[in-house]
């Protein structure tokens, strides 16, 4: 597994971070700490969660679910501009 350092990736799920991260106020260790405490599995029950409990849009969703059960983590504390991938 790889760890991504500096900016996020301009192509790929994680290219829509910097806009999850501004239009919904949290970090993405905040978002995947929210993913882990939500009780769901699936990668369609964890997308519709956060559609429905946060307003999120499905393809924010989609990315934030799929770049995270793909085993990606991101720095907590950081400014949205480091990960890794444990």
């Amino acid at each position: 597994m790889a760890d991504h350092h500096g900016p996020w990736p301009k192509q790929g799920p994680a290219s829509y971070f910097p806009s999850i991260e501004k239009k919904y106020g949290r970090s993405i260790a905040q978002w995947q700490e929210i993913i882990a405490g939500c009780g769901f599995q699936k990668h369609m029950a964890i997308v519709e969660y956060l559609k429905s409990d946060f307003e999120m849009g499905h393809g924010h969703a989609n990315a934030l679910v799929g770049w995270t059960l793909a085993g990606n983590t991101a720095t907590p504390g950081s400014p949205g501009l480091t990960g890794s991938r444990t």
